[in-house]
């Protein structure tokens, strides 16, 4: 069982815990502003553990985050406690990638069933964690933060975020359910299979409440406003890159900790 005051303390949360759409939203947009989508212990060799217990430790204790199986897992414990009737379901995550190309279904949401109908929660899709949840059916649908849709091509269905006037895949489903084993599967290739992009470069983000978000890819900081006017700072070194894990996603590592993978090139 998940402590769920220590969890509304980190997220900052202390509204309503009816089984409610209302609640499902406003949880869904604190965690995404409070607990960051991150990847160093992929990068650092830490195995992935998702027993609810253990990241519980990690998200909630040790104040860290997560990607999608830790981050939705968790979620999908505590709307469970609360009441809610959700379900995991799989997915391949289309963000920065075209059409033709076929990713691994290693992307865990959640589905809720509500008075008003199906939505769909995910705080772990990096920089496009949803910040309300979305009902299935619906055309486009106003979030805190980007528009977002689903619609459905080619017996699939989309989950689209838009970005000024250009509507991006964020991902791609069937609706199937992504059962415990699979998600030890789909875990254990996205968190130690060499071709796994996680192993290579570091990915960090959150929302903030304002309808921005805050993004890191390895020496790259991303601060996008919520009209989308952005601006990238380059990080110099690993000193400042702690530094900004901390004060953009507050994550602090170890003293001493040194980090080190391929996309990380301090010379360049």
């Amino acid at each position: 069982m998940i402590d769920l005051d220590a969890y509304f303390t980190r997220i900052g949360y202390a509204g309503s815990t009816e089984p409610s759409l209302a609640t499902l939203n406003a949880i869904s947009m604190a965690h995404v502003c409070a607990i960051p989508f991150e990847n160093l212990d992929v990068l650092r060799g830490v195995p992935i553990d998702l027993d609810p217990g253990a990241l519980e430790q990690k998200l909630v204790h040790a104040r860290r985050g997560g990607y999608c199986f830790e981050q939705n897992t968790l979620l999908l414990e505590v709307l469970g406690q609360l009441g809610f009737r959700a379900q995991p379901i799989s997915a391949r995550v289309r963000w920065g990638r075209t059409r033709d190309y076929t990713p691994a279904r290693t992307h865990l949401f959640v589905r809720v069933e509500l008075a008003e109908g199906s939505f769909l929660a995910d705080v772990g899709v990096g920089s496009m964690s949803l910040t309300r949840a979305l009902q299935l059916g619906e055309g486009e649908q106003a979030t805190p933060h980007e528009p977002r849709r689903i619609i459905r091509e080619n017996d699939r269905l989309y989950h689209q975020a838009r970005l000024g006037d250009t509507w991006h895949d964020v991902n791609e489903f069937t609706l199937e359910e992504m059962p415990l084993i699979d998600r030890i599967v789909g875990n254990w290739y996205t968190s130690a299979h060499p071709q796994s992009h996680f192993r290579s470069r570091l990915i960090a983000a959150r929302a903030t409440p304002d309808g921005g978000r805050i993004t890191l890819a390895d020496r790259d900081l991303t601060q996008r406003a919520r009209n989308g006017a952005a601006t990238v700072t380059r990080i110099a070194d690993h000193a400042e890159l702690l530094a900004v894990l901390e004060r953009q996603f507050g994550i602090t590592l170890p003293a001493g900790t040194q980090l080190a993978w391929p996309g990380l090139d301090w010379t360049a």
